[in-house]
This record gives C-alpha cells, sequence and structure tokens, in this order.
C-alpha cells in the first residue's frame, strides 16, 4: 500500500469511527415520521423493546447527528453509491446504504 493510499484508508476508518461514536451517543431506535399535522410532521424513535421516544425529547443526544448528517452530505453520498455501481464487483456496503436509504427515503 503506498503512503498516500496509507493515509486515505486511515481517513477512512477514522470517518467510520466517528460515525459510529456519534451513533451511539445519539438517540437509538428506528426514526419514524408521525404527526397529525403534516405541516409539523414529529420524528419518533421506536425502540426494539417496543418503547417510544420524541426525538424532540432526545435532542441533547441527537442534534449532533442530525447535524453531522445534514443535506451537505448528500452529494459525496450519492458520488460514492453511482461509484459503487459502476463496479464490476460492487461494495457490499454500499448496497447495504442503498437498501436503507430506499426504505428510509419516501418515494
Amino acid at each position: 500500500m503506498s503512503d498516500n493510499a496509507a493515509v486515505v484508508s486511515d481517513e477512512l476508518l477514522a470517518a467510520a469511527h466517528a460515525l459510529e461514536r456519534l451513533a451511539a451517543a445519539s438517540t437509538g431506535g428506528e426514526w419514524r415520521l408521525t404527526g397529525l399535522l403534516a405541516t409539523r410532521p414529529e420524528v419518533i424513535a421506536h425502540h426494539d423493546d417496543g418503547t417510544t421516544e420524541h426525538i424532540a425529547e432526545g435532542r441533547t443526544r441527537s442534534a449532533r447527528w442530525i447535524a453531522a448528517l445534514s443535506p451537505e452530505l448528500a452529494a459525496p453520498l450519492a458520488e460514492w453509491l453511482r461509484s459503487a455501481a459502476r463496479q464490476e464487483e460492487v461494495d457490499p456496503a454500499a448496497v447495504e446504504v442503498a437498501r436503507v436509504l430506499r426504505r428510509r427515503i419516501p418515494s
């Protein structure tokens, strides 16, 4: 591995670790849009034990997650998925990210 490849690899690993740390510190569960008014949707975390938590109530844990995964991430993430799609052997991680996004983003 070249020095440049090692630096890039370290950068990717550091970003992955930071994302995992951030997720662990955020409100867990599956986040879903709910609410009675379409103009004021609410985000509710549904936990594995059947409990729910309004994201606003967990905002001290979730604010950094929301800010980190802002729309600024969309362009590089979309380009990564396009790049992966062009490869002869598609990265399984890219496939999993694509499947989660397709489930989570309304059509």
